[in-house]
């Protein structure tokens, strides 16, 4: 029978390790479970998973944590699990890179739900470009291309400080896809839906701002005065963001 994906619990709480690995399992998942972050780095030695179910109240290094260290070195989908009215840890997992959040206590259905819907949004073909093809293609000729007060190195997807002397900025796979839509769309207002279209993070609804965040901390690297109003990612009242181009 053919797998729908490979996933990694990681949970200190055997009792949902073992919930997780059966449902989850009867679904045609791939599971394979850790109780820490040790255990969760020695599982991906191992083999790379599709998507990481991340406890944020784990011993040691907790979820967030790991959340960071997960999106800084690889392209994996990532579902934080937290506890029931935690809106902060719900915020800050977003901003450090998760693609979506589930609380405790869940209902299984929803969970798996959520688990499809990332799977999905990873294996489906990019669409960054909102606009034709050419213009896509056009915007990533470039060996790196200025956005703000960095330049964006598209093929190894880095990014650098032009005015820190050239130094490398750590990015997150989000902010990274967000650099690329804007970039096939200068000058051009892009709504919040629209944005998350393009981008692998959760689907729209209502009322979700979880982009706004996204955006908060993309500025605060590439504006070239993060403390004062925003000139490359501009917020456009009731419409969503707009990417100006700085003068060369």
């Amino acid at each position: 029978m053919e797998s729908n994906g490979t996933l990694l619990v990681v949970d200190d709480d055997p009792g949902v390790r073992a919930l997780l690995a059966e449902y989850l399992g009867g679904h045609r998942y791939d599971v394979r479970t850790a109780d820490s972050g040790e255990a969760m780095r020695a599982e991906i030695e191992r083999a790379l998973p599709d998507l990481i179910l991340l406890d944020i109240r784990l011993p040691g290094e907790d979820g967030l944590t790991l959340a960071r260290y997960l999106r800084e070195r690889y392209d994996v989908g990532i579902i934080m699990v937290t506890a029931s009215g935690d809106v902060v840890d719900r915020v800050v997992g977003l901003e450090v890179g998760a693609d979506d959040y589930v609380a405790k206590p869940f209902d299984p259905r929803e969970l798996l739900a959520r688990v499809k819907s990332v799977l999905r949004r990873m294996q489906a073909k990019p669409q960054e470009d909102a606009r034709p093809a050419a213009a896509a293609a056009e915007a990533e000729s470039a060996a790196r291309v200025r956005f703000g007060r960095c330049e964006v190195e598209l093929d190894s997807r880095r990014l650098f400080d032009v005015a820190a002397g050239g130094a490398e900025v750590q990015m997150t796979a989000m902010e990274y896809d967000l650099i690329r839509v804007f970039l096939a769309n200068p000058n051009r207002v892009l709504s919040r839906d629209q944005l998350l279209s393009h981008t692998r993070n959760r689907e729209w609804e209502p009322f979700d701002r979880s982009i706004d965040i996204r955006i908060g901390r993309l500025r605060r690297k590439v504006e070239p005065d993060p403390a004062g109003e925003p000139r490359c990612i501009r917020t456009v009242r009731n419409a969503g963001y707009m990417y100006v181009p700085a003068d060369r």
